[in-house]
């Protein structure tokens, strides 16, 4: 334990995770460590689960993202989660959210230790964070993600560390902690390129705060990202031919402006589109580093990735990890406040890829809800890359549930990205460009080159009733949902 808690007094604190778990107390405030299935904390939620089986216990949960291991479900089953924030990706955790049993606030992922920091949210009552290590001055060094663990630990009155011997040393040097000052006199973020390192390797606390120190040996969550399909190579197909229009009309140049893409399996297999492209020196300011950023890295493709977590699926984890010294001078895992600035994404000018439910004729995005009322996952942070990108993107199959639903309809259920925050759509059909168009011209090209070709008469009618009744966004109100109605009633969108 001398490379892993390297303060000989904090030896004392360790302890089984029930002890540990025995700290938090009903109605507690708990910030966990975790962002896309990495870097969560494993033994001590299992334990406020079993704890829960014989006396009242519920806590707000906040984390960076979603947790892995099925532990958002254990804890939502046990009745442990009465509030989550600000994100989740559980199907558990998402039945009881939908079924009002639990309390979800959807946020953009950059806000929510803004919020705590400026006393707009109840504190956090107690930290537990999952950690490679301890230095001898009590700081923190994460493990596969950083999300809001940082400003978590600094924050709470009391902070139980899970040291995690699974997962390698060789983690230290990867992180760069920095938190922004306090307003109203806030200084600047000096992050100028996505390589800027402008913090420390590990979270600073006083050992003093340290209250437990658990020991588990568990890797993480293997992410489940499926290969490209037909339709994803064409979706990066057409982005790809849209970059190299960007570049011949002397908007940037081969190197593109660096990339962020959201979770999942359609942004994956879109950036890995772009190894078999002309494009190269790529740099990535994103907030997930998925299976994509290595296998451009292993092609040559990309310089750097920033990022706040690296999810990766059962087998890139086992081709990356045992060789991550190889990656590791070309990482940076930050605190998602500064991985997702709203300041440091319009200063580094970034192409944002994000993924849609469904996409209005008018460029409006529905990222989180199904049929504008159950709730996905949520909005992550997708937000806080779209509004202030250089190019907001946002990628969709064209239709889903074998084609019995059309992901272009005349207006979102649930609004996530205004139309003022789109300016790129594409499906496998093909890409729409929305820049400098008014709404009347947006909802033409959406129809024509995104929408499935079954779909568009539907929608060109619509559009053009739509048109002949007025107005700068033209709707028929009373039909304006009926394609979702028509889902609810009969399973299906057609008439």
């Amino acid at each position: 334990m001398q490379d892993r808690i390297r303060n000989a007094a904090l030896h004392q604190r360790i302890m089984s995770a029930p002890e540990a778990a025995a700290m938090i107390k009903d109605g507690m405030v708990v910030g966990m460590s975790g962002f896309t299935r990495a870097g969560e904390a494993m033994a001590v939620p299992l334990a406020l689960a079993e704890r829960a089986k014989t006396e009242p216990l519920k806590i707000t949960l906040m984390t960076g993202a979603s947790l892995g291991h099925d532990l958002d479900k254990i804890l939502a089953e046990a009745h442990v989660t009465a509030r989550r924030m600000p994100f989740q990706s559980d199907p558990g955790l998402r039945r009881a959210i939908n079924a009002g049993e639990v309390m979800f606030i959807d946020q953009h992922l950059s806000e929510t230790v803004e919020q705590l920091r400026t006393r707009q949210i109840p504190g956090v009552d107690i930290a537990v964070i999952e950690a490679a290590a301890i230095t001898e001055e009590g700081g923190i060094i994460p493990t596969s993600s950083v999300g809001n663990s940082a400003s978590f630990a600094i924050l709470a009155p009391k902070v139980i560390v899970e040291i995690n011997t699974a997962q390698p040393l060789s983690f230290e040097g990867l992180h760069d902690i920095f938190i922004p000052t306090y307003r109203p006199n806030r200084m600047p973020i000096p992050v100028v390129t996505p390589d800027s390192r402008i913090g420390l390797p590990y979270i600073p606390i006083p050992p003093e705060k340290i209250a437990a120190i658990v020991l588990t040996h568990k890797q993480d969550s293997s992410a489940a990202i499926q290969p490209p399909d037909d339709e994803t190579r064409a979706i990066a197909g057409h982005l790809i031919a849209f970059f190299l229009n960007e570049v011949a009309a002397g908007r940037m140049d081969n190197r593109l402006a660096p990339l962020q893409a959201g979770i999942g399996t359609i942004a994956n297999a879109v950036l890995h589109g772009l190894i078999d492209s002309p494009f190269h020196d790529l740099k990535m300011y994103s907030e997930v580093l998925q299976d994509s950023t290595f296998d451009l890295m292993d092609a040559g493709k990309l310089t750097f990735a920033s990022g706040s977590s690296i999810t990766l699926s059962e087998a890139k984890n086992a081709q990356v990890m045992p060789e991550f010294e190889r990656y590791k001078s070309r990482l940076i895992l930050r605190p998602q406040e500064i991985s997702n600035h709203p300041e440091v994404v319009r200063r580094l000018g970034l192409i944002a890829i994000n993924t849609a439910l469904e996409v209005d004729i008018y460029g409006n995005v529905n990222s989180t809800h199904v049929m504008g009322t159950q709730m996905m996952n949520g909005i992550g942070g997708s937000g806080d890359f779209a509004r202030n990108a250089l190019l907001s993107i946002f990628v969709s199959k064209s239709t889903a549930k074998g084609g019995r639903i059309s992901s272009v309809v005349p207006m979102v259920s649930h609004v996530d990205h205004t139309e003022h925050d789109v300016d790129i759509l594409v499906t496998e059909h093909g890409l729409a460009d929305l820049r400098g168009l008014a709404p009347r011209e947006r909802a033409l090209r959406v129809i024509d080159n995104c929408a499935a070709p079954e779909w568009r008469p539907l929608l060109a009618d619509y559009h053009a009733r739509a048109c002949k009744l007025g107005g700068h966004t033209p709707h028929v109100l009373e039909e304006a949902l009926s394609w979702h109605v028509r889902l609810r009633d009969t399973g299906r969108m057609q008439p």
